[in-house]
């Protein structure tokens, strides 16, 4: 069935939410910046107090982050558990004026979390919206959308998670976990060959990939003769990626990167590389629009 806006709806099934305690961490930091020592405002309600409120959105798009938004909650309702009955499924497709979840529970942990519950909805919703976009506009071609590392500092696994739930690929977590030989590392190696050398020499047992970045025909050529299985195409115009792809041959994995919009995605796909890096998926992020109403006492 196609979903009205969405080609492709998303098995979440197989896409593995960060580590517990790295959530609970994000949240306890989100919390202790804007709870602190106490919400004053909220001692305006009695201790004792229940309520009911509804969570509704305010766009179109895909919701993502309902683990960070529950254990917000968690964290503040001081034993007595704030109920989140979800009405989307994580991953769901959301409409404008859709309720995504009813809560009930202690007056003043509704309150108090409020809002870092729902920055985390907002943030991580707007990064799947995103990226499901960019990965609809090359549906039907053998490219890929992979994530970069242009994250918000401290959330990096939540928003290379909701890249995952938006479709899209993740690049390298970190500078730990795979190396990227860049533009000043081939400079200070003295050239791409010896550069790579070094890279296979090196590369330890947890090394996830080895990428080398190249800007123009001659410097692919170059990184492929040295052994590069995996190729980062700086800044190349449409006509070079195509005669990258044929150069190329299927010796080595393709990924173009450099500034590309979501208008040039479908066209740079065209040209046969294998995958499209953008920074903008967790850089140039417009917050998911929600609101928390109550709606009763309990």
């Amino acid at each position: 069935m196609r979903l009205p806006g969405f080609l492709i709806p998303i098995a979440m099934s197989r896409i593995a939410l960060p580590p517990r305690e790295e959530i609970v961490a994000d949240v306890r930091r989100a919390l202790e910046e804007d709870v602190g020592r106490g919400d004053l405002t909220a001692e305006l309600l009695p201790l004792e107090q229940r309520i009911k409120a509804r969570v509704i959105a305010r766009d179109d798009g895909v919701l993502c982050g309902r683990a960070w938004f529950d254990a917000c909650f968690a964290q503040l309702d001081g034993g007595a558990p704030t109920r989140v009955d979800w009405q989307v499924e994580e991953g769901g497709r959301v409409a404008s004026g859709q309720t995504l979840c009813e809560l009930e529970g202690r007056a003043r942990a509704v309150i108090s979390g409020e809002r870092s519950a729902l920055n985390f909805l907002q943030l991580l919703s707007g990064v799947a919206t995103k990226t499901r976009r960019y990965v609809e506009a090359v549906a039907r071609t053998r490219a890929q959308i992979v994530d970069t590392r242009k994250t918000l500092p401290g959330l990096r696994l939540a928003q290379k998670y909701a890249v995952r739930v938006g479709g899209g690929g993740n690049h390298r977590l970190a500078l730990w976990d795979a190396i990227l030989i860049k533009e000043n590392h081939i400079m200070a190696a003295g050239g791409i060959a010896a550069a790579m050398s070094a890279a296979l020499r090196i590369a330890p047992a947890h090394c996830r990939f080895v990428q080398i970045e190249v800007e123009n025909l001659a410097e692919m050529e170059d990184a492929l003769a040295a052994n590069a299985k995996m190729l980062l195409l700086d800044n190349f115009d449409l006509p070079t990626l195509r005669q990258a792809a044929r150069l190329n041959r299927g010796r080595a994995v393709l990924e173009a990167s450099g500034g590309l919009t979501l208008a040039d995605l479908r066209a740079v796909a065209e040209t046969g590389i294998d995958r499209i890096s953008v920074g903008a998926l967790t850089k140039d992020i417009k917050a998911f629009d929600l609101s928390l109403r109550v709606i009763s006492g309990a």
